[in-house]
């Protein structure tokens, strides 16, 4: 059940990072659409909570989601070759 749940919030994380970076590179040539920057806001946002999400519950997928403050968590869990982050 653990498995499913990791596997179904990476999944998640990789569909609003797509939305976000993809906005990102159009934000780069339209940089006054409002639309697009609001669309860009609501999928970064939900990346953001995703990857906090899937850190409290498995430790972090990146740099932004590392808690360093009592003990560097990055080195301690599994890495992808031992079955980590998917």
């Amino acid at each position: 059940m653990n498995q499913a749940k990791r596997k179904e919030l990476f999944a998640w994380i990789n569909k609003v990072s797509f939305m976000a970076y993809d906005m990102a590179l159009y934000l780069d040539t339209h940089p006054d659409d409002e639309q697009a920057l609001a669309f860009f806001q609501k999928y970064e946002q939900m990346r953001r909570q995703a990857l906090d999400a899937y850190a409290a519950q498995f430790g972090p997928l990146n740099l932004d989601s590392i808690n360093n403050e009592d003990h560097w968590h990055w080195a301690t869990q599994p890495q992808p070759w031992e079955g980590g982050y998917c």
